[in-house]
């Protein structure tokens, strides 16, 4: 059976995090999902499609790691893929405790999906999206904290 992970998040912006997590996590998978949720509770800064094109551009050389959209539950995306691995990255104890809680919630829904978590290099550990957008928000430098080649508009 083809082990499949979903990696889902709203990447908005995509981050070294995210592109780390990733990097480190392709030798346990034959492929990665990198599935942007559509929530409806938070309002994106950039376009979905150019956070897609973005994840294609920093691993288009690599067939292993694929982009797509999705609304509802993630384990319903799950089944869909047919993918039964949950990736997520952690950052900080906090991260562990919210993550924990979701992953116990995903294996009672659908107990066949596994999430599996990757400690968050230490140099990335500080970087969120959602840090990143404020930084953009007052015009400031992100180049440091995004992957090389991402151009934000």
């Amino acid at each position: 059976m083809e082990r499949i992970a979903i990696f889902p998040g709203t990447f908005d912006p995509v981050t070294k995090g995210h592109e780390s997590v990733v990097r480190r996590a392709l030798p346990l998978f034959d492929r990665i999902v990198m599935a942007i949720g559509m929530n409806s509770a938070k309002t994106a800064m950039f376009p979905i499609e150019q956070r897609m094109q973005w994840i294609r551009d920093i691993f288009k050389d690599d067939p292993k790691v694929v982009v797509k959209t999705y609304e509802g539950l993630t384990v319903n995306f799950c089944k869909n893929e047919k993918a039964n691995f949950i990736l997520r990255g952690l950052r900080t104890h906090s991260d562990f405790e919210y993550e924990k809680a979701i992953s116990q919630m995903n294996l009672s829904m659908a107990p066949e999906i596994e999430t599996v978590f990757l400690i968050t290099e230490p140099a990335f550990s500080a970087i969120s999206s959602t840090i990143v957008r404020e930084i953009i928000r007052h015009n400031g430098d992100v180049s440091r904290f995004i992957p090389k080649g991402i151009q934000l508009k």
